[in-house]
């Protein structure tokens, strides 16, 4: 028991030390946005200038890192949810839309935050949103507005209100960190001094599991990020790697060499049901369930150097896996977006590893990065971004491009070796 409670004393001394190195402040770099932005002016929301977090400077700096929209000068006068905006004034003043609100606190200690959209160029309402939160989730509140703005202005879904895992080294300190998708309010979810690698976040966006090598080998792990338990779901003989969950949560794939070479396995969430997929003399690693949950992609060197295949979520009993990637001699780090339209892939180029997306219809490659040491991308829950780690100036950071290659961000830690990201899902 003495031994149990020193352990766990010490796991949370950990925590608590993470807890305050995870405070230093994310510096995010916005280079090649485009030429034609949307102009947006935010006003101060009525009753924010108490709170110690004001939701329009939230919004303002998500609508920035949009890459299609630009803030258009509102300084600190605030204006409610329920003004008759001067829509000739506002035009003259260059805003083509107007976001407006009011911040009440409530009896039990919450925060409602009423905002309004307005059409200027149309005179209209575009509508708005109401968002409860507690005084720990303004930055929520905040990332939602954003949200809904980027859904009304653009038509497609805001990806400001998911959330990002990494890992952070330092010396022989590994740190799962769970934050905004901007790097902001990160919190710990595991501290070990060995390695943590290949995050994989849960379609409900409840869980990720990911390999700890906390037992002096590669287990995967399933962690429930609310309540912090954690549960083995492979520690098989050999290495358990890379596990990536089905559409549904009631499976994952995973990389095992319980039977000699590394293969393709699913077992069931709960960790019951395991069942082989790949059968060759190959390496076969890497799985990445398709959107449509249909077919398994993977990496393999069976053709005598790393290809992306892709294969029945059946297995290879079910037919032969079918070679995807034809443009280049060495690829690995498969991921499906969203829409199951684009694979991102890790490349080798002249020596240099970056990242590419391809086009499943057409086949068509483009290159998205001028890199040399790009690995781990992750799609955007929108489908419209990629986050991966890289090195610039020499130093780690993460790094993520629109899919047409024009928005880009640096998000980097001073002093701080971040690796390892993954994009959480969309959270309703």
């Amino acid at each position: 028991m003495k031994t149990t409670l020193t352990k766990n004393f010490l796991m949370i001394f950990a925590l608590m030390a993470f807890s305050v190195g995870v405070k230093a402040q994310m510096n995010i770099e916005i280079t090649g946005v485009g030429q034609s932005l949307f102009p947006v002016a935010v006003m101060r929301f009525v009753g924010e200038n108490q709170l110690p977090v004001k939701v329009t400077d939230v919004v303002r700096s998500n609508l920035t890192r949009s890459g299609a929209i630009r803030n258009v000068e509102s300084g600190s006068a605030e204006l409610g949810w329920d003004i008759n905006p001067d829509y000739k004034s506002w035009s003259a003043r260059g805003a083509d839309a107007l976001a407006v609100g009011n911040v009440t606190k409530l009896s039990d200690g919450r925060f409602e935050i009423r905002y309004r959209l307005f059409d200027i160029r149309k005179g209209e309402s575009l509508g708005g949103l109401v968002v409860t939160v507690g005084v720990e989730d303004l930055r929520l509140a905040g990332h939602k507005i954003a949200d809904d703005i980027i859904q009304k202005i653009l038509g497609e879904r805001g990806i400001f209100s998911t959330r990002l895992s990494y890992v952070i080294r330092s010396g022989k300190s590994h740190r799962l960190v769970i934050s905004d998708s901007d790097g902001e309010n990160a919190k710990p979810a595991l501290a070990s001094n060995e390695p943590i690698i290949s995050p994989n976040w849960s379609p409900d966006g409840k869980k990720v599991a990911y390999v700890s090598f906390e037992a002096r080998k590669p287990v995967i792990y399933v962690h429930e990020l609310a309540t912090g338990r954690r549960t083995i779901l492979s520690n098989q003989k050999g290495n358990n790697s890379a596990p990536s969950w089905s559409v549904d949560g009631s499976q994952l794939a995973m990389a095992l060499s319980k039977d000699g070479n590394t293969q393709i396995y699913k077992i069931n969430a709960n960790a019951t049901g395991l069942q082989r997929l790949t059968r060759g003399s190959s390496i076969d690693t890497e799985p990445q369930w398709s959107p449509d949950g249909q077919s398994i992609y993977f990496t393999s060197d069976r053709g005598g150097s790393p290809q992306i295949y892709k294969m029945s979520t059946a297995g290879e009993s079910a037919g032969a896996a079918q070679r995807v990637t034809f443009k280049h001699s060495f690829v690995t780090s498969p991921r499906l977006s969203p829409d199951g339209k684009n694979l991102a892939y890790i490349a080798r180029v002249s020596g240099a590893y970056r990242l590419h997306l391809q086009d499943l219809a057409t086949g068509e490659v483009t290159p998205l990065s001028d890199g040399a040491r790009d690995e781990t991308p992750t799609f955007a829950a929108n489908g419209r971004y990629i986050l991966y780690a890289t090195r610039s100036a020499g130093k780690p950071v993460l790094m993520a491009v629109s899919i047409d290659g024009k928005n880009k961000q640096t998000l980097s830690l001073p002093g701080a070796d971040i690796r390892e990201p993954a994009w959480g899902p969309f959270m309703d």
